[in-house]
C-alpha cells in the first residue's frame, strides 16, 4: 500500500481538510480521494491529491 495526501482549502487559503489515504496505486487513490471529497461535500472547493513522490493526481481550484 502507498500513502497519498489529500488536502482541501477555503477560498482564503485556510486548510479545511488534511487527510492521508492508503491505496494500492494512483488510480485507486484518485477514486478514493474523489469519493472522500464527495462525502464531505468538498468537490467544489480547491483541493489536491498527491503521491509520496510528489505526483499531482487530483487538482481543482
Amino acid at each position: 500500500m502507498k500513502t497519498y495526501k489529500l488536502t482541501a482549502f477555503k477560498a482564503n487559503g485556510e486548510k479545511i481538510l488534511d487527510e492521508s489515504i492508503q491505496a494500492e496505486n494512483d488510480d485507486a487513490a484518485k477514486k478514493q480521494g474523489e469519493q472522500f471529497l464527495a462525502e464531505k461535500q468538498l468537490l467544489e472547493k480547491t483541493h489536491r491529491l498527491t503521491s509520496q513522490s510528489g505526483k499531482l493526481l487530483l487538482f481543482h481550484s
